[in-house]
This record gives structure tokens, C-alpha cells and sequence, in this order.
């Protein structure tokens, strides 16, 4: 059993680990400046202006994405030029995706009710964008053909505009590079994490207890992964025949094989690239979980975790590359308290 180990710097891509590296050194410098103030209430101010200087920026661009995506509707019904649509829409999608990047990277810091207001506030620009680009796809005009496509597309995949980053491996406290061992880390001994990360992890079994931020998973193979709630957001990255009972507030999962997930979520979970996999309700049980769930804002069943939406799925059709897991099949409890697993 061990505990969390320090990020493994020499497996980072070197443009990465420059950029942790100068965060680390303002993070550290940030740190002198509070020390030097003379009392706690001089503390409290800076954290406060760190709180409300991301505040600011956040809204900011909120406003401007919104408006950008206003602009666009009204363009859309008088222009004919789609290419130039669809430019626009993949810089609005590139601006969610760095509003998504700032809210990551800033909290740790924030108050859980911040977190929680700002992931719904991506969550529904996203929508929006998905609604805009929806209208926009042009319908196909009858016309009788002289010759029939020999290929039929199983499905039918949405532009690259809108499709959600690779997940980066993230530089943050976590397990890494462990095969065949049992993790365990109670985030109740670590307030001052903010994120925590598995990374490249086989046949391994994970216990983690209490609420922390976020979470991020990348490169899973035979592994069982039990978690307490997330505050924000879980984000997952190439996982095979693995077994995950996660509860968090947005849950994206990118190229996942064989898996099979027990969720709690309050949005829908989002999968791209993936096949294989299976749902069911979040089962998990240990010492404390109730009052870590109503911290979480996660004590409520939501049942999304049988509305799952395929990235690259548009067929009215359900989309074959997820499944409900049969209830024969299921786990109906799994216990990390002290006294064992059941």
C-alpha cells in the first residue's frame, strides 16, 4: 500500500515541464508575499484577490463567448459562405476549451461553490455551441443520382470543430507508473490538494477517500479504481478492461475499451472514441462518504448515469459504443473502509 508519490518530472514532455515550472515559481513566489504580510486578515485579502481576479477573467470571457455565439446565429441566416461559418465556430470552440483549461488550472484555490457555478456555466456553452452547430450543418437537397456510393458510413461524426482536446497528462500529485499494487490516499489528511492524477497504472486496485477538485486518469489497464466524490470535473484518457466507480459533477471519457463505469454525475457523461463500455449507478461505500457526498453537492441520485452522450454519435439511433450494465451483472456494493472490501 502506498501513499501518493511526487510527480515524475523526467516523463513530461519538456515544453510542459517548462511551463509547471515557471507556475511553481510564481506559485512560490506568491507564497513569500503572503508570508512577509503581518497578519492572517492580510492573507485572507490575497486569497481573495486571487478569487475574485479569476472571477473577473472568467465572466469576461463568458460574456465574449456568448456574444460571439449571439453574432453567429445572426450571421448564419444571411450568409451562404459555410466555411467561414464553420472558421468562426471552431474559434468559439477554442475559446471554451481555454475558458475550460483557466477554471482547471485555477481550482484549486476556489471556493467549491465557484467550481461548481463555473462548470455549469462551460457546460452550457457548450450547449449552445452544439446547438448552433447542429443548425448550421446544411441539409442535403433531393436529387436523383447516376451512380450509387459502394460504402455506407456507420455513422455520421461531428466536425473537428466542436471534438474536445486530447486530455493532457497533468503535472499534480498522484499515482503513476505502479503495476500490480494496491493505492490508497484519503483526501480528508491532504486539504491542500486541489487535483490528483492516475497515470499509467496496471492491474492495479485505487481507494480514494474524501472530495478533491478534480480528477484525471490516463493510461488504465486492469485496474479497479474506487473514488470518493469530485468536486469539478473527472476527465479520463485511454482506460481498457478496467472497472470505475467515480461520482463528480461533469465526467468525460476519451477513448475507453472494455470498461465498465459506476457513476454518480449531475451532467450527462460525455464519451468519445470509445466501445465497449457499460454503465451503472455509483455503488461505492466507506466511513464518511455520506456527509463527503452533501460537501460535493453529489448526495442526490440524478440517474444520468444512464444518459451518456457519444461525441461522435448523431444517429437517432442509440449509439452502439456504450450499454447499461445488466443488473445481473453488477455490483451492488463495494465497501474501502478499514474492515475490507465486499
Amino acid at each position: 500500500m502506498e501513499e501518493a508519490d511526487e510527480p515524475n518530472h523526467e516523463t513530461l514532455d519538456p515544453a510542459l515541464q517548462k511551463k509547471h515550472h515557471d507556475m511553481l515559481e510564481r506559485l512560490s513566489a506568491r507564497h513569500q508575499a503572503r508570508k512577509s504580510d503581518s497578519s492572517s486578515s492580510s492573507s485572507s485579502s490575497s486569497t481573495l484577490e486571487s478569487t475574485s481576479s479569476f472571477l473577473t477573467k472568467f465572466a469576461d470571457s463568458k460574456r465574449s463567448i456568448e456574444s460571439r455565439i449571439a453574432e453567429s446565429r445572426l450571421v448564419s441566416s444571411s450568409s451562404t459562405d459555410s466555411s467561414k461559418l464553420k472558421s468562426e465556430l471552431a474559434e468559439i470552440s477554442f475559446s471554451i476549451d481555454n475558458l475550460e483549461k483557466l477554471l482547471a488550472e485555477n481550482s484549486y484555490f476556489l471556493p467549491s461553490y465557484e467550481v461548481r457555478s463555473s462548470l455549469k456555466s462551460v457546460s452550457d456553452l457548450k450547449q449552445s455551441l452544439d446547438n448552433l452547430s447542429g443548425e448550421l450543418v446544411p441539409k442535403k437537397k433531393f436529387s436523383f443520382k447516376t451512380k450509387s456510393s459502394s460504402k455506407k458510413p456507420e455513422s455520421i461524426q461531428k466536425p473537428d470543430l466542436v471534438s474536445p482536446p486530447k486530455i493532457p497528462v497533468r503535472d499534480s500529485p498522484g499515482f503513476r507508473n505502479k503495476q500490480g499494487e494496491t493505492l490508497t490516499k484519503n483526501f480528508k489528511d491532504s486539504s491542500s490538494i486541489g487535483e490528483f492524477t492516475l497515470s499509467d497504472l496496471d492491474s492495479c486496485q485505487v481507494r480514494l477517500k474524501g472530495t478533491v477538485n478534480a480528477l484525471f486518469i490516463h493510461r488504465l489497464k486492469n485496474c479497479y479504481v474506487y473514488t470518493g466524490p469530485v468536486i469539478g470535473s473527472i476527465l479520463i484518457d485511454d482506460v481498457e478492461d478496467c472497472v470505475l466507480v467515480l461520482a463528480s459533477h461533469q465526467i468525460r471519457i476519451h477513448c475507453a475499451k472494455k470498461t465498465d463505469f459506476y457513476l454518480r454525475v449531475r451532467s450527462r457523461p460525455i464519451i468519445e472514441d470509445s466501445n465497449g463500455v457499460r454503465f451503472a449507478p455509483y455503488c461505492l461505500k466507506y466511513d464518511g462518504i455520506e456527509e463527503d457526498l452533501k460537501i460535493a453537492d453529489l448526495e442526490e441520485e440524478t440517474k444520468n448515469w444512464a444518459n451518456v452522450d457519444d461525441f461522435l454519435w448523431l444517429r437517432a439511433v442509440q449509439s452502439p459504443n456504450w450499454s447499461v450494465l445488466p443488473e445481473e451483472e453488477r455490483v451492488s456494493s463495494v465497501s474501502i473502509s478499514d474492515d475490507g472490501d465486499s
